[in-house]
């Protein structure tokens, strides 16, 4: 098995100066968002996270780095129905493997106890490494994982007043996303401002420091797949768009807001556009009306699968025009609670075709049922993959909230659309 450098292009773009009309640092207050047509250009043009300046190669990861597959093991994969990488290159053929985790929080918040919080294991961990360790194979072996990064990483103490519970943690932590072969975040949700735009800030920069690709709000992301080039003809890589929106605060104002990420994205020529919608009711299973209305919309503006975060427990699946909308992928790292009732959640995979330079429709997808810890009795902030009766009652679980969109999910994990 050949080793292979994993150099990836983080590229963010500061989308579209979007008028805040009257709203200081409020983002409650009404949002004012002019036409496509008054949009000023991205900030700054378009820049490269600071991992991926100059060429650099990333290379801190050490062992998260992705690696290749011999072509006759990963096309068994691609026969099993199950997820490889894109080393199954052939001429102007390209297959790619996306993943998405759920809700991540590197930390704690202002209410939690030292003991048995997130700091301490980080603290105690012999190896950085410890709180992905179970799933990273599954994530070295894609092509892009995304997590929502649920809270800033910062040294501020700026709480934001008006908020339960503000969480955070150390600028530091950034690192343990390139450890677990996490490329990309979705940072638009209700915790990103805990430490006000400061520890928004300070995260961003701990992201760009590890060269991990963000997106939030008016800011899209853009992750370039390594040696994907044969699918269009040599010239260029496959492109991943990603647009991140925090529906629980910008409510009706989000669909213009997700409209005019797609147009600059299509402007910038990507391949793929992830959607990740920071929605829904916490703790409920089954997505609300609007959750459908705005998902499908993503997908009939020209989104490749909508990801959705937020009520911190599993909902269903459904397909739309061939396409995905995954309603929540529940909580994954998740720092801010030691011990959470509902400890399922699972990993989403699908694998996209490229020929020709264009993407072909299919809907070879599966999910990996996982646990938020490898412990019963409490949150170790270690998720890991499900075996036996865990397993299949997450499956089972999985089947009851998505029987209303005729999806089902076979022993496996793989989708069934009925």
């Amino acid at each position: 098995m050949v080793q292979r450098k994993k150099r990836f292009v983080a590229l963010v773009c500061a989308v579209s100066a979007i008028a805040l009309s009257g709203c200081g640092d409020d983002l409650t207050q009404q949002v004012c968002i002019p036409g496509r047509e008054e949009l000023a250009q991205p900030i700054g043009g378009y820049n490269y996270n600071a991992g991926a300046q100059n060429g650099h190669t990333v290379e801190n990861a050490g062992e998260a780095s992705k690696t290749d597959s011999m072509d006759g093991d990963n096309t068994a994969l691609q026969e099993a129905g199950q997820p490889g990488n894109s080393d199954t290159l052939t001429g102007e053929r390209c297959t790619i493997t996306i993943s998405a985790a759920g809700d991540v929080t590197l930390g704690n918040h202002q209410e939690q106890d030292y003991s048995y919080s997130f700091r301490q294991v980080y603290d105690q961990a012999e190896d950085e490494g410890y709180f992905f360790e179970n799933v990273r194979d599954i994530f070295k072996a894609d092509d892009m994982t995304i997590v929502n990064l649920e809270g800033p990483l910062t040294t501020s103490e700026q709480m934001r007043e008006e908020q339960t519970y503000c969480i955070k943690g150390d600028p530091a932590y950034a690192h343990l996303l390139t450890l677990g072969s996490i490329e990309a975040v979705s940072f638009a949700n209700n915790h990103r401002l805990d430490y006000g735009e400061q520890g928004s800030r300070d995260t961003v920069a701990a992201l760009e420091q590890e060269g991990i690709v963000y997106a939030y709000d008016k800011n899209v992301g853009i992750y370039e797949i390594p040696d994907s080039a044969a699918a269009h003809g040599g010239e260029r890589n496959l492109k991943i768009g990603i647009i991140s929106i925090n529906e629980v605060e910008w409510g009706a104002q989000a669909e213009k807001l997700i409209q005019n990420n797609i147009e600059v994205l299509q402007e910038q020529n990507v391949d793929l556009i992830l959607a990740c919608c920071h929605w829904g009711i916490e703790k409920d299973n089954y997505p609300e009306n609007y959750q459908q209305q705005l998902g499908r919309k993503c997908i009939d503006w020209g989104v490749d699968l909508v990801i959705g975060h937020h009520p911190h427990v599993l909902q269903g699946i459904e397909e739309y025009k061939g396409r995905y909308i995954i309603y929540s992928l529940a909580n994954f790292c998740f720092g801010a609670n030691r011990n959470p009732e509902d400890k399922d959640t699972m990993i989403f995979q699908q694998i996209f075709t490229f020929e020709n330079g264009e993407k072909v429709e299919d809907q070879n997808a599966r999910i990996i049922p996982c646990m938020v810890s490898s412990v019963k009795t409490r949150n170790d902030f270690r998720p890991t993959p499900a075996t036996g009766e865990d397993k299949q009652r997450i499956l089972q679980r999985m089947n009851e909230y998505s029987s209303a969109f005729c999806v089902a999910f076979d022993e496996d994990g793989g989708i069934i659309v009925n």
